[in-house]
């Protein structure tokens, strides 16, 4: 998860003289990034002598200091380019904050310390969890310990089953088929398509069909409370973001102002609507005589049915399983079809492989095509799953992940971590250094995961870290692969994707995902023959 651990505290201003619009303008990012150049000058000195000082009397060795926290507020519009030319420069380094040191690392070697030798000193921490779970609640993604455990545990069972392979299978077919129909339209009038905002309604269609077995509909906008529900969600991720660099969200929420009263309403309609759909599905589910004949397909149901009925816990599970799946296929879907609009070729022997794989003549209907993509067809696709995973290579959905430190300990490279640290390791970095990739690095090749039979060849994932390692995996991994192969297989066997402008720059939005930055606006062209 992306962290901007710029966390002024209530120890700064009296809160009894905090008025509402002083409040509003604390917050402000310009406020913000005007205030860190005062205190840049000021702590920077301070902390760096207090630390070493500290450091010298325990005699241990620490990481070398290129910056501070400040620094990121400062680069924010830019801080993945930031972040990369430390990493480049130092591998792993420490931000000085007022209130803990941050540790970024691209180092694969601390990487797997983190993540599995001695996982069980670093999670999400109290700091995490009282920032998320206004949104995320006790779900997986923002609690530590035995809640983990017993969530992973389950989940990792529930995944693993056929069922739900198959069933999420045919949901994403018809969701790519539903989405070619309206890049149809947009081709045939000659009419510009932004491809992200797109995605991000068909990917949020599928994963609560996934999730609840019941139609959301986002794409066509069909259902009002759906309509709703999506913007409350987005709302919710991006103001739960906000609380990173907005050291008066704790101030703010005591007094239900400014963005945290946004996101207390934003929550609430989600928890409306997903505890609605929860007591239904559980009326459904009583009122079934015949209890063989109750499809359990969807994830809410197979918690039902393994007499999970407490309805917090399962908006906990629910909403996780969501964020999870929407955003981080949608926008590695952009990305994907940015990188083929830049590299004509690539797009081009990727619509032949699938042609190949398919065995699809001639395309009668988006829904034949998208049938057509079946499990064995995809397991023949080597050269789009490269693609796919080049281009999380270098544009990795979560950028940046942060653990917290739990109890003093030392890194492979030798190095000190004091209890409390915040350590994170970076995708967006590590996906772009030569010292990792070669001289290539931030070149788009998908070669460079096939063998000289074309055969995928994975790298360890605590090298190419988009899906985590360990025991903290990502679970939904092939789930992810599927659909992103599945909607890239039937939009790019019917038609060829060029930038509406060639010129114009593209850059992500510093966010909790690598979102496109105001969107990818594309020109799609029927391919000819179909």
């Amino acid at each position: 998860m992306l962290i901007f651990p710029f966390a002024l505290t209530s120890t700064f201003i009296p809160i009894l003289s905090l008025t509402m619009a002083s409040l509003d303008f604390l917050s402000n990012p310009y406020f913000l990034g005007a205030f860190s150049l005062i205190l840049t000058s000021l702590t920077v000195q301070f902390f760096s002598r207090k630390l070493n000082k500290n450091y010298s009397k325990k005699k241990k060795k620490y990481h070398p200091i290129a910056g501070t926290t400040f620094h990121q507020l400062l680069n924010f519009n830019r801080l993945h380019h930031y972040m990369t030319d430390l990493a480049g420069k130092y591998k792993t380094y420490r931000l000085l904050s007022p209130f803990r040191n941050e540790i970024y690392t691209a180092d694969p070697a601390n990487v797997e310390f983190i993540l599995k030798t001695n996982f069980e000193n670093y999670g999400k921490g109290w700091y995490q969890y009282n920032i998320l779970r206004d949104f995320l609640g006790d779900g997986i993604f923002a609690v530590d310990g035995e809640k983990w455990r017993q969530q992973r545990k389950v989940s990792s069972h529930e995944f693993s089953t056929r069922m739900l392979r198959d069933f999420s299978s045919v949901i994403f077919r018809k969701n790519a088929a539903k989405l070619a129909n309206i890049v149809s339209e947009a081709a045939t009038s000659n009419r510009p398509l932004e491809i992200q905002e797109l995605l991000m309604k068909s990917t949020l269609d599928s994963i609560f069909q996934v999730a609840f077995g019941v139609e959301l509909d986002s794409m066509c906008g069909s259902s009002k409370e759906g309509k709703n529900f999506a913007e409350a969600f987005d709302d919710s991720s991006a103001l739960t973001l906000w609380r990173y660099v907005d050291g008066f969200w704790r101030i703010k929420k005591f007094l239900n102002i400014g963005s945290e009263a946004t996101l207390r309403r934003s929550t609430k309609v989600l928890n409306d609507f997903v505890f609605k759909l929860i007591q239904n599905k559980i009326e459904q589910m009583k009122d079934s005589k015949d209890d063989s004949t109750m499809k359990r397909e969807d994830i809410l149901s197979r918690f039902l049915q393994l007499r999970e009925t407490d309805p917090v816990y399962l908006r906990d599970i629910i909403l996780n399983f969501i964020i999870a799946g929407k955003d981080t296929t949608a926008a590695t879907l952009a990305w994907f079809i940015y990188m083929l609009c830049k590299n004509p070729a690539i797009q081009e022997k990727i619509a032949e492989e699938v042609k190949k794989a398919t065995n699809v003549k001639e395309i009668q209907s988006f829904a034949d095509l998208a049938s057509s993509v079946s499990e064995e067809a995809l397991e023949k696709m080597h050269y789009l799953h490269a693609a796919i995973t080049e281009t999380l290579r270098l544009y990795p959905a979560v950028p940046v992940d942060a653990k917290i430190c739990f109890s003093d300990d030392t890194l492979p490279d030798g190095f000190s971590v004091n209890k409390g640290d915040m350590v994170s390791y970076q995708p967006y970095a590590m996906g772009r250094i030569k010292f990792l990739w070669g001289e290539d690095a931030e070149e788009y090749r998908p070669e460079r995961w096939l063998d000289e039979n074309g055969i995928f060849h994975p790298q360890s994932p605590f090298k190419f870290t988009a899906f985590q390692a360990g025991p903290r995996i990502c679970l939904g991994k092939e789930f992810a692969y599927r659909q992103m192969k599945i909607f890239a297989a039937v939009l790019l066997s019917c038609f060829v994707f060029k930038m509406k402008d060639e010129k114009k720059l593209v850059n992500y939005r510093t966010m909790l995902n690598l979102h496109i930055d105001g969107g990818l606006e594309v020109q799609a062209f029927h391919k000819h023959g179909n």
